[in-house]
């Protein structure tokens, strides 16, 4: 939620008639596991956090950041302050909810109030449910209850500026550098904050073909919280049902993660857990690093590896690529990917993978195997994204294919069928 503007968390807080001081954890538990020094993610959130500290301290105010585990973070606060009550927003995936609860129960034992509200979707948790009260497994009828459901109210923005004067007048704090932290900056290079509504008009049309600017890259502001999805949302109403179906699925994979919390680390269907993958270590790293022989393949995962970034309908291709054509279990292209993405959420992501490898909840059968040269001929046709990512595709330098597309097919064909059947 890293924003200052449309806030709901921040917005009851400077509501609360009390001085409120914004903080934020960079939180060791999930920061002393990336294996990346460098990773785009932690610069992209020290740059976003940089920007709202300058904005904070034109008002008079500042920001607390603080690099420690969420508990002894709250620990250091509370010997700090006299601490009335805590805002924040809800989040929906297990260790954040396991966090949360933790920060809670510290909290009420000190007194302390723990307030959280909506904020990163339109409709949470028990909004969109079926008629019988429960939670949809498959997205149509999830999205045509999300719209039936959905009302002017939800989309009203927060109209925190008029409560600015309410942040707690210090000019104190400083955020600590991503060197103190173990990090460094990546180098990259970020997607503007801008909702390009000439993209969102003809998303429909162009959203699969890579070698255009046929999407908003709004993912990994979205993913962080630095733009508002009540503003996307209203833009999307007015301007593309496509787009709107976009936003749509990113709840429907949130619903699905914190209703059926065990796709996290297993198979939507258990059946599925039953597949005999091959898993064949030097094939994967062939994969990881774009020398399939496959160019749509191997152009995918070379954006992906310089950019933080790879296009929807690429991102499909590859991950079908590696659960079908060389039967490597999903959760590593799962992990691959959490390592790499920019804009990584774990619902979206294993969301996902599960659909690429037939796992989740998506109701086509197991045996959708697309053909990468078929999907190149259909997306890429004058060859401009494979020739931006792989120029020597056509030279003796250019491996041939890691395994023929036929014998694949029917290899995964036979291998799902054994595993589902027996």
């Amino acid at each position: 939620d890293l924003r200052l503007h449309d806030n709901a968390g921040l917005y009851h807080a400077l509501r609360s008639g009390k001085p409120v001081l914004p903080i934020f954890i960079f939180d060791r538990d999930i920061l002393d596991k990336l294996t990346d020094k460098d990773d785009k993610r932690v610069d992209f959130i020290h740059q976003t956090l940089t920007s709202i500290h300058q904005e904070l301290q034109t008002l008079g105010s500042s920001l607390w950041a603080i690099h420690h585990t969420p508990l002894e973070a709250f620990k250091t606060l509370t010997a700090n302050f006299d601490i009335e009550a805590v805002y924040t927003n809800h989040d929906y995936e297990p260790y954040a909810l396991q966090r949360d609860a933790e920060v809670a129960d510290y909290l009420k034992q000190h007194n302390i109030a723990f307030h959280t509200f909506k904020d990163q979707v339109i409709l949470e948790r028990h909004e969109v449910l079926s008629d019988q009260g429960k939670p949809y497994s498959v997205f149509t009828p999830y999205s045509k209850k999300w719209k039936k459901n959905l009302t002017e109210a939800h989309l009203q923005s927060y109209a925190n500026a008029d409560h600015f004067g309410n942040f707690l007048q210090t000019t104190a704090f400083s955020l600590p550098t991503l060197e103190a932290m173990g990090f460094r900056a990546s180098g990259a290079v970020f997607p503007a904050k801008i909702v390009r509504e000439d993209i969102i008009k003809h998303y429909a049309e162009k959203r699969n073909l890579p070698a255009v600017e046929g999407t908003t890259r709004l993912s990994v502001h979205l993913r962080f919280g630095t733009v508002s999805i009540r503003e996307l949302a209203r833009t999307a109403q007015k301007l593309s049902e496509g787009w709107l179906n976009e936003l749509i699925w990113r709840e429907f994979y949130m619903s699905i993660l914190y209703h059926f919390p065990h796709v996290a680390t297993g198979a939507f269907k258990p059946a599925y857990e039953q597949i005999t993958w091959r898993n064949h270590e030097e094939e994967f790293q062939k994969w990881c690093d774009g020398t399939t022989g496959y160019p749509i393949v191997d152009a995918g995962m070379r954006e992906l590896n310089a950019t933080g970034f790879m296009h929807n309908r690429v991102r499909m291709i590859v991950a079908c690529f590696l659960t079908k054509h060389l039967l490597i279990d999903w959760r590593w292209g799962e992990a691959y990917f959490a390592r790499k993405l920019l804009d990584f959420d774990l619902s979206a992501n294993n969301g996902s993978w599960q659909w690429a490898s037939g796992s989740g909840c998506d109701a086509a059968p197991y045996f959708r195997v697309f053909n990468p040269n078929l999907q190149t001929q259909k997306f890429d046709k004058d060859l401009k994204y494979v020739r931006r990512w792989v120029p020597e595709f056509q030279s003796f330098g250019y491996p041939r294919p890691i395994v023929e597309h036929a014998f694949a097919r029917d290899r995964a064909l036979k291998v799902y069928k054994e595993g589902l059947y027996g």
